[in-house]
């Protein structure tokens, strides 16, 4: 279970900050609604550890991770800059998250090829990601972080820019990692999503 536990946060300079805390059981997903400026995307920030609580834990299964550096944290993340590495193709932005060292198994690359043709993206495996649109972008950081297969799946409007169809096979995408025991904790404003993969809602 993600428990966050009276997490509190001010952003330096600034004389009100939040304070959250709810928990997270596996295979169910909390979704995050608010407005714009509310602290969504800063509680995903805390949970994936690029920020620091000023108070509060943050754990799993028991075991606090709020000290631990995000590449130690049993956490994926999918953010709405996407996060892919410019320089590098499709194929190998997803296996970075497979292996930091792009030491592959025939299995593992048949996995991309898989997730790449069941998103749509059959083929894009050699594109570099200036060659994207924002849609496609996103389906590939979504791909890499489901693949990482860690307990925790934190996503931030993660159907920004794509279309009915595209929305379909994501929420699918998500439905399925539910079912493997994942817990999401989704940031977004489209009610349709929240009604598919939520089971509770947490209104900032």
């Amino acid at each position: 279970m993600l428990e966050v536990n009276q997490v509190s946060f001010r952003y330096p300079g600034v004389t009100t900050g939040w304070q959250f805390g709810f928990s997270v059981a596996p295979g169910q997903c909390v979704a995050v609604h608010g407005a714009s400026g509310t602290g969504k995307s800063t509680l995903l920030n805390l949970i994936a550890g690029f920020l620091k609580p000023d108070a509060g834990s943050i754990c799993w299964q028991g075991q606090a991770i709020h000290g631990l550096p995000p590449w130690q944290r049993p956490v994926s993340s999918v953010f709405q800059d996407h996060n892919l590495f410019e320089h590098l193709n499709v194929a190998t932005n997803i296996g970075l998250g497979l292996h930091p060292g792009m030491k592959l198994t025939n299995d593992q690359k048949n996995l991309i090829e898989y997730n790449l043709d069941r998103t749509g993206l059959s083929g894009f495996g050699d594109r570099m990601p200036g060659e994207l649109s924002g849609g496609q972008r996103q389906r590939i950081a979504l791909v890499r972080a489901i693949l990482r297969r860690q307990p925790v799946l934190l996503l931030d409007e993660p159907m920004t820019g794509l279309d009915p169809k595209a929305r379909h096979t994501l929420r699918n995408l998500l439905l399925e990692e539910k079912a493997r025991g994942v817990s999401l904790v989704l940031a977004s404003h489209d009610e349709e999503d929240r009604k598919i993969l939520a089971d509770q809602v947490w209104n900032l």
